[in-house]
């Protein structure tokens, strides 16, 4: 790999999510040579990929440049490459560009779709988890909705405007809300002579409670927001089977959809070159002791989705979300820097700033340490929290606008069909 030789100590960051950025960033006062290494040239804000996919945004509003946002690094490079293995003893990583020595590592390559090992389900879900899968969904929909006001067939339609979402957290709970205000607000004027009654949208979760991450407050206030908005939930369904056309429940019940998608589960983006005995099974995470540092590796440490610390506030290890992934690349920011120095590393130590997920229109839930609640004042928060979240001033202010837009006008303008999604037969 073509990154220049340097008597500095060479730290390379894999992945350029919420953790590996938040460390880079905080490493242009060191010493060092910082090398980011990712599939994507962007960095993708994550929770309003939903938006992406219904419409509401384009996909520029909610990606960054890697190389714009770590511009100020003195000693950076950044390479566009996947990651094939690592081998701990000669500290050297292989990739589909060429290979690189490191002194240290930093893996930080989040999650990706675990379809739990069906095979059917994998080759004809739609996945987010990514802007392309997004825009996959929202070309889908869109396409769906062109055949459906083109057919005369009363079950073809109902097939194409059946919506079905497997996965009740937060990103199946806001996707499904989407669509909802799109059925409602949206779909009418543009499809004026298809009746939109015929669309439905279900919610599948195989637990009884939505959001089950969140308070019992969150999930009751979000099944009633979602219900009243006229989506179906479904409780304690899991999802057996599906072909491409027909859906299949554990209780042998089957739906008819053109549309689903999977949001049930993640597993974590594992790099192959170390010991199996490291990784929690079934999660695909990394073990790591206090200071993320992976357990028997010196000098090699993993942060956000991918690591797995155990704590006695966190038996079961950190959420995957946001604010877990920024504060460890913070710390290990920090922690490089005393290495460097011979100096003691600090214990890692999450600081829970809360939980929340928005619904629809004026309609979210809020779980903060010691308040919770839901409707349009949570609403707002979210908006609020989401917005100075986006990196780059232009994201800010091109999703604010966007939002008020939707807002007075109750549209959604990226309804593009920009790139045809053609679905595995």
């Amino acid at each position: 790999m073509n990154v220049p030789h340097t008597d500095k100590k060479r730290v390379v960051i894999i992945g350029g999510g919420f953790a590996g950025i938040s460390l880079a960033k905080k490493l242009g006062n060191l010493d060092v040579q910082v090398v980011v290494i990712d599939r994507h040239n962007y960095h993708t804000f994550q929770p309003l990929l939903y938006q992406v996919s219904t419409g509401g945004l384009e996909p520029d509003s909610i990606g960054y440049p890697i190389r714009k946002i770590l511009k100020r690094l003195k000693n950076f490079h950044f390479r566009l490459a996947t990651v094939e293995s690592v081998d701990p003893q000669t500290r050297e990583i292989v990739t589909d560009i060429g290979s690189l020595t490191f002194d240290y590592l930093v893996m930080a390559t989040g999650t990706r779709t675990n379809f739990f090992g069906n095979q059917s389900i994998q080759d004809y879900a739609m996945p987010m988890k990514s802007v392309p899968q997004a825009l996959n969904i929202r070309s889908l929909m869109l396409q769906n909705f062109e055949d459906a006001d083109d057919s005369e067939d009363l079950n073809e339609r109902k097939a194409l405007l059946n919506f079905c979402i497997v996965g009740g957290g937060p990103t199946g709970v806001e996707l499904a809300g989407a669509f909802a205000e799109l059925k409602r607000n949206v779909f009418p004027k543009d499809y004026r002579h298809l009746n939109i009654d015929e669309m439905e949208i279900h919610l599948f979760e195989g637990s009884d409670r939505l959001l089950p991450p969140m308070s019992h407050h969150a999930s009751k206030k979000a099944a009633e927001f979602l219900e009243n908005l006229g989506v179906k939930v479904h409780l304690k369904s899991m999802v057996k089977d599906f072909d491409g056309k027909l859906l299949e429940l554990s209780t042998g019940e089957t739906i008819e959809t053109k549309n689903f998608i999977w949001t049930a589960g993640v597993t974590g983006a594992a790099i192959p070159g170390f010991d199996t005995s490291i990784l929690i099974d079934r999660l695909n995470r990394y073990k790591v002791n206090e200071y993320n540092q992976v357990e028997g590796y010196e000098g090699i440490f993993a942060i956000g989705d991918i690591a797995y610390m155990v704590t006695d506030d966190y038996p079961n290890g950190h959420p995957q979300v946001a604010q877990p992934a920024i504060q460890q690349g913070e710390l290990l920011a920090d922690n490089l820097e005393r290495l460097l120095e011979d100096k003691p590393m600090k214990v890692f130590k999450y600081n829970d700033k809360g939980t929340m997920a928005t619904v629809g229109r004026n309609k979210a839930v809020v779980d903060l340490p010691k308040l919770k609640f839901g409707g349009f004042f949570a609403w707002f928060i979210w908006m609020f929290v989401h917005l100075m979240a986006l990196v780059g001033f232009r994201n800010k202010v091109i999703v604010f606008f966007n939002w008020v837009y939707n807002y007075i006008n109750y549209d959604k303008a990226a309804r593009l069909i920009v790139r045809p999604f053609k679905p595995k037969k």
